[in-house]
């Protein structure tokens, strides 16, 4: 006998793994709709591919400056007039210059990447808090409904007595004050249920009303890391405080490139001149067209002002970063021990309603067989029933509450 009840056990526990890894699987792939369609994440996408088409833009050298020359009164040559001249030039600028603008760039480019990966997160975030509300409507809805059904059992009950005489009608009247209760509050229960199907569907931006596969009993999901080492994660891991790194690194290089742009540029011209005939010339090179070798010019940078102002911009900007980490730093440990704290609040709830909710079950038995014997404590029947359905309501909700706070965390280390 103790063998096949361990077997009814080790069965019941495995189908309620099953049931729970196929409800987290539906989650995923909700997941996976959203991180494809919602169109605030396409946004934050597409500002970090067009972040990386500056990095070409500022890497590419000046354009060359073709100039053209026509003489009016062509000036006479020993070799012929001349016609017209082309001329060719190329600024180059300091060495490395080129190289610390793209990397101002791409720093950027990244840290546009990471606000794209904090929304990521941050509307995985909202999916699974959404997801996990809805549950709890369609739990408190179901809850709600079966405790009508006691009521109504009870209201029957009292008619039946009313009738034998051994009740007030006042116990019936008092059933229906009950009853108006529940069914307003279901009605807004239904109520709130369309709005947050409308809201989660929206965050995946699909159909309104597409229908959402919810758990029959939500599972707990558990923080996997110590304090310690999860503050570590969170810092090391949150897209703010990567996007802020990125932002820092831009600056720095920004800071060499001012220094670059304050030195010498070269400038590389060629020069070609149209030379026409001279008719009373006879030399051989009569007529020949004149090229002139590279000329070579320097840029110098006289005005140090401008250059001096630019460096002290990008210092002041990493001062500013440097500031907003630490910052940043502070809010995430104050967030996740407000997080740590729902979280364990939130398990001790589920274990103190269930216990609750199991208590005020065997006591509203045990009233209503006393009532339905000797109509005695009809006031404490209804009061039970009050309660039962308060720790009902509440231990879903702490369970929606815990897996809520694992979310948020999730969404602080960047997952």
């Amino acid at each position: 006998m103790k063998t096949k009840t361990n077997k009814y056990l080790f069965l019941s526990l495995v189908l309620m793994l099953t049931i729970s890894s196929f409800s987290q699987e539906n989650l995923n792939n909700y997941l996976e709709i959203a991180a494809n369609n919602n169109p605030a994440l396409k946004a934050k996408f597409n500002d970090y591919m067009a972040a990386m088409e500056k990095v070409p833009q500022v890497g590419a050298l000046p354009d060359p400056t073709v100039a053209f020359g026509y003489f009016i009164q062509s000036p006479e040559t020993r070799v012929g007039p001349q016609r017209a001249t082309f001329n060719l030039a190329q600024s180059f600028p300091w060495f490395g210059l080129l190289s610390a603008q793209e990397d101002v760039a791409t720093e950027m480019a990244k840290a546009k990447y990471e606000d794209f990966e904090n929304t990521k997160s941050n509307i995985f975030f909202e999916v699974k808090t959404a997801y996990y509300n809805y549950y709890f409507i369609e739990k408190a809805i179901e809850i709600t409904k079966e405790n009508i059904e006691i009521l109504e059992v009870f209201k029957r009950l009292s008619l039946v007595k009313i009738e034998a005489g051994t009740a007030s009608i006042v116990d019936e009247l008092r059933v229906e004050l009950e009853l108006n209760d529940l069914e307003n509050q279901l009605a807004l229960f239904l109520d709130t249920k369309d709005a947050l199907q409308v809201n989660f569907n929206n965050l995946l931006d699909i159909d309104d009303t597409s229908e959402i596969v919810i758990p029959e009993v939500l599972w707990q999901e558990d923080i996997p890391l110590d304090q310690l080492k999860m503050l570590d994660e969170i810092y090391a891991s949150n897209h703010q405080i990567k996007s802020i790194e990125h932002k820092l690194n831009a600056f720095v290089n920004q800071e060499v490139v001012a220094k670059k742009q304050g030195l010498p540029k070269f400038n590389i011209g060629l020069g070609y001149t149209v030379v026409g005939e001279n008719a009373g010339s006879s030399v051989a090179e009569n007529g020949k067209d004149a090229f002139m070798f590279p000329s070579v010019g320097v840029t110098i940078p006289l005005y140090r002002k401008k250059y001096k102002a630019l460096i002290k911009e990008a210092q002041y900007l990493q001062e500013a970063e440097i500031s907003r980490k630490v910052d940043k730093k502070n809010t995430l440990s104050s967030v996740y021990e407000n997080i740590n704290k729902d979280f364990n609040d939130g398990d001790r709830r589920i274990a103190l309603n269930k216990r609750q909710s199991e208590i005020a079950k065997k006591v509203l038995d045990i009233l209503i067989t006393s009532y339905s014997t000797n109509a005695k404590d009809f006031e404490e029947v209804l009061r039970i029933e009050r309660q039962m359905l308060k720790y009902e309501l509440e231990y879903q909700k702490a369970l929606t509450d815990k897996n809520a706070a694992v979310a948020f965390m999730d969404y602080l280390i960047g997952k």
